[in-house]
């Protein structure tokens, strides 16, 4: 298989398309990509077959922005409708033992009229491909997981992701409800942010009640809510008025100070989360001087995009903070997404392991 599928935001199809053929340079894979506009996916194609799979084991998923998910396929075009079980069998010959079965279609309107048949569609599909031993019975999360991205009734893209280096949810995006009692919908952006970069198995000791947290541009409260629902204690710093139900919880306090000069009095603020709206190179720099000066231990932020050069802007702001935190010898993890909550901008996570010496 040659093809490399990714599926990305609609409209955002020429940023994750710059973005594999990044990766794929840094790998040394050649290729080329595939792309139309609101689409929601590019295709990059390898010129050696062999080199797809390799891109989906070696490239880190998570060092993907605006990729959602990926898998390593084969497209098929007009398969006989009376019979799409047999086609899709006729090309899994050569697939690993799969431990689940994703029938997906892209993030567009095009993509949610196929969605009915899709659910209808994997049942006999799956039953299938067990009797094939491509498929076990049971869900195995360890197993890789293979992929069916319909684009129209008869025609999908084929293939499988590992489950190591991959998104776990189903067509990578995860389903959050919004609560029906939160100041504003921005705090789904969080909440997602904090279920894609924390997950629910790494929270001990990382995400609990009686930490205190920063939200810097907090008004009206839609990321202060995602912290006092995890019994955080919160600086909540903007000109703006605060939701009176946050503020009566007794774990808010609210200062009506500019969030990029306000400083914490003492340096035991576990998280900072920020989404001002300011230049995406400004608020990087203010996230750096959070981290350089040992303010908080995480953060999390959002970079707001221009209309164009989107790609060149996020990777920008990232080669900054890479390049500062190495020259303060910085200890950290970063991960940096364009959430399905997200529009223009991306959501970043910053894991501070150790400061350094200077």
């Amino acid at each position: 298989m040659s093809s490399v599928v990714i599926y990305c935001r609609s409209g955002f199809e020429s940023d994750a398309a710059a973005e594999i053929n990044h990766h794929a340079a840094l790998q040394a894979v050649a290729g080329y990509v595939k792309a139309k506009p609101n689409t929601g996916f590019v295709i990059f194609e390898c010129f050696d077959p062999q080199q797809a799979e390799l891109l989906v084991k070696k490239v880190d998923f998570k060092s993907l922005v605006f990729a959602r998910q990926w898998f390593t396929g084969v497209l098929l075009s007009n398969m006989p409708v009376e019979d799409r079980v047999s086609e899709i069998k006729s090309v899994v010959g050569d697939f690993p033992l799969c431990g689940d079965l994703r029938v997906e279609t892209p993030d567009t309107n095009e993509g949610k009229e196929l969605s009915k048949f899709c659910k209808k569609f994997s049942t006999p599909l799956s039953k299938s491909l067990e009797k094939q031993n491509k498929l076990t019975r049971e869900h195995k999360p360890t197993k890789p997981v293979l992929h069916v991205l319909f684009l129209a009734n008869d025609t999908a893209y084929v293939g499988y992701s590992f489950s190591t280096n991959n998104s776990p949810f189903f067509m990578g995006i995860p389903r959050l409800r919004m609560p029906s009692d939160a100041p504003s919908r921005s705090t789904l952006k969080l909440d997602e942010a904090f279920n894609v970069f924390i997950g629910k198995t790494d929270v001990a000791g990382r995400v609990e009640p009686g930490m205190k947290a920063v939200d810097l541009g907090a008004c009206p409260g839609g990321w202060t809510y995602q912290l006092v629902r995890r019994g955080m204690f919160v600086t909540a710093i903007d000109n703006g008025p605060m939701n009176e139900a946050l503020m009566e919880s007794g774990q808010v306090k609210h200062y009506t100070v500019d969030g990029f000069k306000y400083l914490p009095e003492k340096k035991n603020v576990t998280w900072l989360v920020c989404d001002m709206i300011e230049k995406p190179l400004k608020v990087a720099n203010l996230m750096l001087d959070w981290i350089v000066n040992g303010y908080a231990k995480e953060l999390i932020f959002n970079l707001k995009l221009p209309m164009k050069k989107r790609f060149d802007t996020v990777y920008e702001c990232l080669t900054l903070i890479h390049e500062e935190l190495a020259e303060y010898d910085v200890d950290y993890r970063l991960q940096a997404k364009h959430l399905y909550h997200d529009r223009e901008e991306v959501t970043v996570h910053i894991q501070v392991k150790k400061l350094g010496k200077k």
